[in-house]
């Protein structure tokens, strides 16, 4: 069953803003708000991406991963270690 919730006290500037987004879609503030609580709901928290990003393994080790971040860089493999 649908549920409704209400936001109080927003900014000026950020009501402007929302009016702005869903007008550049054809939408209405509601129904952008509506998909926007969607897209938050189905998100995980930060605690359960960490968990499942924890269990994942890597073939690469430390020196590896560290190589290759100075090597996008453009510092020398040696540098700071």
């Amino acid at each position: 069953m649908p549920k409704t919730v209400q936001i109080r006290d927003l900014d000026d500037h950020v009501y402007a803003g929302l009016v702005r987004r869903a007008s550049e879609i054809g939408i209405s503030v509601p129904q952008l708000l509506r998909a926007e609580a969607g897209r938050l709901a189905a998100r995980p928290s930060m605690e359960e991406w960490l968990k499942r990003t924890r269990r994942r393994s890597s073939p690469l080790g430390r020196v590896e991963i560290l190589a290759a971040l100075d090597e996008q860089r453009g510092a020398p493999a040696d540098a700071g270690r």
